[in-house]
């Protein structure tokens, strides 16, 4: 810089003013340049992140528009491993970390910051003219893996049953088979859809139906939500962990390095309009 002013005031007037104001132009635009965006990196449990997390990311973003996210959602293990080689600052949890979790994070002297946000969970309904109000979780298995196939073996009257399901690419397809279904595979012959909505409408439709939907659309015309054993799906009871059915959601971050911005982003999801996300999505709120 020194140099570059020497130069210049070995110049005539006029030459020398015009690189003086040059000078400072840069001088200013180089101060006055924006700052690179923020970035909020998660990883962690398809459960949270294949529909809710982009719903609850657009709702933040309205109000932080400058705000990136990057995100990966490969299951929960995934996401509590990202965390402790300082890969995220939030993993995305569908469960509580497990022993081994616990002492990786011991090893390697980190502390997590848990958050819960919500709850997970899915009603088993049935045609409202079903006279059955209540099935085992093994009734539940057996009718999803096909090992039943007629109304009549759980109670209920001598009809087919006909199963309807989301479809494979949900996150639900997946999480139904490992809370209900001991992770076997689905029966051959069954319908599957895009949403909760229209599971609950084909059930409505079909005297012989049953599938599974969001606490919420089992409340739909047409449909009854059966009870698990002696629990009935309802928030309450999940809220309580009495419905059998259900997964606590929750977010972690590495207490010591926990960065403003991933701590903001939590406390809106947390927060009524972030609760009403998961609300509208079919998840149960937080306590």
């Amino acid at each position: 810089m020194k140099t570059h002013l020497r130069v210049l005031w070995s110049r005539p007037p006029a030459e020398r003013l015009l690189g003086i104001i040059a000078t400072a132009l840069v001088v200013v635009l180089a101060s006055c340049s924006p700052k690179p965006p923020e970035t909020i990196t998660i990883r962690g449990s398809n459960t949270f992140g294949e529909e809710l997390a982009p719903k609850l990311i657009d709702e933040y973003k309205k109000d932080h528009p400058q705000m990136v996210f990057n995100t990966e959602f490969k299951g929960t293990s995934y996401g509590f491993g990202a965390l402790m080689v300082d890969r995220c600052d939030i993993a995305a949890a569908s469960r509580e970390e497990s022993t081994n979790e616990m002492e990786l994070a011991r090893d390697r002297s980190i502390e997590f910051n848990t958050y819960v946000i919500g709850s997970y969970s899915v009603a088993v309904i049935v045609n409202a003219g079903n006279p059955l109000a209540s099935l085992s979780q093994e009734q539940v298995r057996d009718l999803f893996t096909g090992k039943i196939q007629n109304w009549k073996d759980v109670g209920g009257p001598d009809a087919p049953v006909h199963l309807f399901i989301r479809d494979p690419i949900s996150g639900t397809y997946l999480g139904f088979q490992e809370l209900a279904m001991d992770k076997k595979d689905y029966a051959e012959h069954l319908k599957t859809f895009t949403s909760y909505a229209d599971i609950a409408q084909a059930v409505a439709k079909d005297p012989g139906g049953i599938g599974y939907v969001s606490i919420e659309d089992s409340q739909k015309s047409g449909v009854k939500a059966v009870s698990i054993g002696t629990a009935a799906p309802t928030i309450a009871a999940v809220q309580k962990g009495d419905y059998p059915y259900a997964r606590v959601l929750r977010l972690y971050t590495d207490k010591a390095k926990e960065s403003p911005v991933a701590a903001e982003f939590i406390q809106f999801i947390r927060s009524d309009r972030g609760q009403k996300v998961l609300a509208d999505m079919g998840f149960v709120p937080h306590p």
